[in-house]
């Protein structure tokens, strides 16, 4: 492998360790030859979101216009094009390796457009076409790396896995989103428990969720885990290490809606974590149980 492509896998494996622990720990379960695609996916989905997400001063038309110039290098980059980027070489080589769909790379893309602009969804249907492109696909991206018999069976299950993480992130990042001036959870969910933004905001300032709130978010874990039901499904759909791998991600990864639960559903509080001794259990049933 040529040093820079080298170079470029390692930075996306840094991103992948040092950001998403409990992805990291289950990709470790899989074959050595895939983990650099999986490192390669989270890098460039990881870098992207830090363009959108840092919580520097950087002015939202500078973030624009990074995320743009990361988007051309990309599309070039697909097109057989040679281009000057520190994570895209791995990135590149893994969407040719794997004959990744560019569309679902676009899709992503234009997900973490709308974060530069929009702070609010109406409803779960709205919020719904804003993960389909930053989650859902992650999850269709997913497929060729672990390799499914069925593939196109396995699609629908993938994709709703990758909706059942990302739902749990917004549950678990409330707080966090709001010091992004952004509100995931949809307006009219707000309004079906008399919520609004100003409490929510009280709410985080204060460190502890009002009755209300705990309702809402309730509610809004019952709808993750039709997610995760809806995913269950393609886990049996995968052999060997992949499922070990996926059942294992699934297991840790809704162990954070219980850990909400727990805490009485007040996700200001703290942040929701899975405990290092359940973390080790759930890691012991992914390799070894049902």
């Amino acid at each position: 492998m040529p040093r820079a492509l080298a170079d470029a896998y390692r930075r996306c494996a840094d991103l992948h360790r040092r950001h998403g622990r409990t992805y990291y720990l289950a990709t470790r379960l899989l074959p050595a030859w895939k983990r650099p695609h999986v490192h390669a996916l989270y890098g460039f989905a990881r870098h992207a979101d830090e363009i959108v997400d840092s919580l520097d001063a950087t002015a939202p038309a500078e973030r624009a216009r990074r995320l743009g110039e990361l988007s051309a290098r990309l599309h070039a980059g697909l097109h057989g094009e040679p281009v000057d980027d520190p994570l895209l070489p791995a990135v590149l080589h893994t969407a040719r390796v794997l004959r990744l769909d560019p569309a679902d790379f676009t899709a992503f893309l234009c997900s973490m457009a709308m974060d530069l602009t929009v702070r609010h969804y109406a409803d779960y249907p709205a919020l719904l076409r804003y993960m389909e492109g930053s989650a859902a696909v992650i999850g269709t991206l997913m497929l060729p790396v672990l390799g499914p018999a069925d593939p196109e069976a396995a699609r629908e299950p993938a994709r709703q896995l990758g909706l059942a993480f990302q739902l749990t992130n917004f549950l678990r990042d409330v707080a966090e989103d709001l010091a992004r001036d952004r509100v995931y959870l949809p307006q009219e969910d707000l309004a079906r428990f008399g919520v609004d933004e100003g409490e929510l905001r009280a709410a985080a300032a204060a460190g502890r969720a009002t009755p209300r709130i705990k309702r809402l978010i309730a509610y809004e874990i019952t709808r993750a885990r039709g997610h995760y039901a809806a995913a269950l499904p393609g886990v049996g759909m995968l052999s060997g290490a992949s499922r070990r791998c996926v059942r294992t991600a699934y297991l840790v990864y809704g162990a954070i809606l219980d850990e909400i639960e727990r805490a009485d559903h007040d996700v200001f509080a703290r942040r929701a974590v899975v405990p290092g001794r359940r973390r080790a259990a759930l890691l012991a049933r992914g390799l070894l149980g049902r």
